[in-house]
């Protein structure tokens, strides 16, 4: 194939695979916008059941990312990609008839399933594509495709929940078909460790029985009471299914999370610092989309294109800093980024008042945090996914979009949970918004221990490699992937 022919097929293939994170952005930011409008529609104004909307989206897709991830290393990224935007699309169909609450958490559950599937598949596809130099930066336009997404999500959603809040589901078909069809067309296939021992399954229902067992109980503290039986019942489930979910890693020949990835240290610090930084995130938006419609009284409209401010910003500050600094060192840009996130919250905190004041109680907040998450977002996605060896490039990206995962779900349970029941005053807001910024400086202090991590393994590599000898990866599924167990090739 002619040099122009193949790299015009490798653009497409880019702009496909990152398609998919726009896709998957695009529909976690609209159905926040449509979340009002779904519970007068369903005749509930609970938070709590509400919030299960994204929640069991969470949940599920953080629990499977890394198992779906282990299967399309193992039988092929693209089947893995094509099925996955399928079943997420034909999920997506199915939630805007949903007749019920519940019946919208259950699509919604179908919903991230494919979505697992999709995610690994696309960003290992994507890696895969580019060679070694270039594959941070791949890892950074794969997530700021998210965040470009999550600029015209509220606004997109704002208009479409003006037609219906089914519509915010169903626009996701035509794309997600146009998706799928091009990538059978297009995307070269990638696959490793064909001979490789069935992935973990167990242990991917088991981390998601555990998690959605502690979301049970911060959900419905307020409602059951935070020390009665079936909190603390939930919250013992989650215990006990931590452990159980910790004896499988160590146990497994395929654990849904390789023990030998989080003992690379700036691998295991990228995990928290994510984690941490979207605990923080997930607090963000959704608590302004609510403050703004239930105590200002924004439509979905003005809410959408209130918000989209913030989001607007993160890929233009992402193309700034990688343009302007394009040697900076990861951890201190997102160390940057969490302090600027808290910053921004406690701003909020500090001038929200009850009577509406957009332009001088949101708008500079708001900004304050897009530039925020344009910092750090991107630079943790890379972080966590640039040193990753090919053959574990799916499931590695796995762990960091489950560390993603399921620090928005924590967060928006502690907000439910701060929030209570019934409409919640001023004061609550604030508290969530105090806590967000405690999240997200106890992210930067990740950060730093990650890029001071990161430091020690590339001095440690350079010296490991003045010599004759290359470091290579283990591959076979009994080596261990770590600094302990690096092999040479002569």
């Amino acid at each position: 194939m002619p040099i122009h022919s193949q790299s015009r097929r490798t653009r497409l293939a880019i702009a496909i695979l990152t398609g998919s994170a726009f896709l998957a952005s695009l529909d976690l930011f609209i159905v926040n916008v449509a979340f009002d409008e779904i519970g007068r529609d369903f005749g509930t104004s609970s938070l709590g059941s509400l919030s299960w909307i994204l929640n069991a989206y969470a949940v599920v897709y953080a629990a499977l990312l890394v198992p779906m991830g282990r299967l399309t290393d193992r039988y092929g990224r693209k089947s893995g990609f094509v099925a996955g935007m399928l079943v997420f699309t034909l999920a997506s169909l199915a939630c805007g008839f949903a007749p019920g609450v519940w019946w919208l958490v259950g699509f919604r559950v179908a919903q991230a399933a494919g979505a697992a599937l999709m995610t690994p598949a696309s960003l290992g596809l994507l890696l895969a594509a580019l060679p070694p130099e270039r594959r941070a930066a791949g890892a950074r336009l794969w997530a700021m495709t998210g965040a470009v997404a999550a600029a015209f999500g509220p606004a997109v959603g704002g208009g479409l929940v003006q037609i219906s809040w089914q519509t915010a589901f169903w626009i996701n078909v035509p794309i997600g078909l146009a998706l799928a069809f091009a990538a059978v067309k297009v995307v070269p296939d990638v696959r490793h460790n064909a001979d490789a021992p069935r992935p973990d399954l167990l242990g991917g229902a088991v981390i998601a029985v555990a998690t959605g067992a502690f979301v049970l109980g911060l959900v419905q503290g307020n409602d059951w009471g935070w020390s009665s039986g079936r909190v603390l019942a939930a919250w013992a489930v989650a215990a006990v299914g931590v452990a159980v979910f910790a004896w499988l890693i160590t146990h497994h020949e395929a654990p849904v999370i390789d023990p030998a990835l989080l003992r690379i240290p700036s691998f295991a610090w990228a995990n928290i610092a994510q984690l941490l930084f979207n605990v923080a995130f997930g607090i963000g938006l959704l608590s302004r989309v609510l403050w703004l419609q239930q105590h200002w009284g924004y439509s979905a409209v003005r809410t959408g294109l209130a918000v989209a401010v913030g989001p607007t910003l993160v890929p233009i500050t992402s193309l700034l800093v990688t343009r302007v600094v394009p040697r900076a060192a990861p951890g201190r840009l997102i160390a940057l980024g969490c302090v600027l996130f808290a910053v921004g919250g406690v701003w909020q905190a500090a001038v929200t008042g009850n009577q509406p004041a957009y332009a001088t109680e949101m708008l500079g907040p708001w900004v304050v945090s897009g530039i925020a998450v344009g910092l750090a977002l991107p630079q943790l996605t890379a972080a966590g996914t640039a040193a990753l060896p090919p053959h574990q490039a799916s499931t590695g990206s796995g762990v960091v979009n489950m560390a993603r995962q399921l620090g928005m779900v924590v967060g928006i349970s502690i907000m439910v949970g701060l929030l209570g029941s019934g409409i919640p005053a001023l004061a609550r807001f604030q508290h969530v918004w105090i806590f967000m910024a405690a999240s997200s400086v106890a992210a930067a202090i990740a950060a730093l221990v990650m890029n001071a991590m990161r430091g020690s393994a590339v001095t440690s590599a350079s010296a490991a490699s003045s010599g004759s000898d290359v470091v290579r990866v283990a591959t076979s599924p009994k080596e261990r992937v770590g600094p302990e167990s690096v092999t040479r090739v002569p």
